[in-house]
């Protein structure tokens, strides 16, 4: 079961990590962009943070999922370097753009403010986790950095919820997307802090 959750997950974030390129070949009256304003559409600053929020994001998806690679970690330690800044930079570009498209959210201020706190959360986690490398706290820097990663994956949680959503539950974009606002990371953020206590209190056998 370990194995193939592991391999899930991979897979997710390689897809979803991989799905900007897509973006601008699909039309603008299908997907996400479908429920933005025309003259939001027509707006340049705005087009700009959002291209390189969905980017940058991806990058972050791919480069992070390297970072829980232990052979990588013990073996290959300039390569997990690299990777981590180019994670780290991905995710304080990415999430500071997410944080002005945020304002513009479609459903108002409830998914307004679901996304403006999961900007903000993380480039918290992700500043502090670079942080603590810096002083050669490891142990901290995992920690932070399995936060970070669990609101990274909210690109992927958004995705798998909203078809969930409006297909299966046949709710109405609108509250949908007021929902998903929320529940695309709160819950990563729960399983991150499990995830981290139980590697902190291992079980012990025997």
């Amino acid at each position: 079961m370990k194995r193939l959750l592991r391999i899930l997950f991979y897979v997710l974030a390689v897809a979803i990590g991989l799905y900007p390129i897509l973006v601008p070949f699909i039309p603008e009256d299908q997907g996400l962009l479908s429920s933005k304003t025309a003259d939001l559409l027509r707006d340049p600053f705005w087009r700009t943070a959002f291209f390189a929020h969905i980017s940058l994001g991806g990058i972050a998806l791919l480069a992070g999922m390297t970072q829980f690679s232990n052979r990588l970690r013990q073996h290959k330690p300039s390569r997990h370097r690299l990777l981590g800044k180019i994670y780290v930079g991905a995710c304080l570009i990415s999430g500071l753009a997410g944080l002005y498209i945020a304002q513009f959210a479609t459903g108002g201020w409830i998914a307004c403010l679901g996304f403006t706190l999961l900007a903000l959360a993380w480039l918290i986690t992700t500043w502090t986790a670079w942080r603590r490398i810096l002083v050669r706290n490891t142990e901290a820097h995992r920690r932070w950095m399995m936060r970070s990663y669990a609101l990274t994956f909210a690109a992927v949680t958004l995705r798998l919820w909203l078809p969930l959503f409006t297909g299966a539950f046949g709710m109405d974009f609108i509250p949908a997307y007021q929902i998903i606002a929320w529940l695309c990371w709160v819950p990563n953020l729960l399983v991150g802090e499990w995830m981290i206590r139980r590697l902190s209190n291992p079980v012990q056998t025997g």
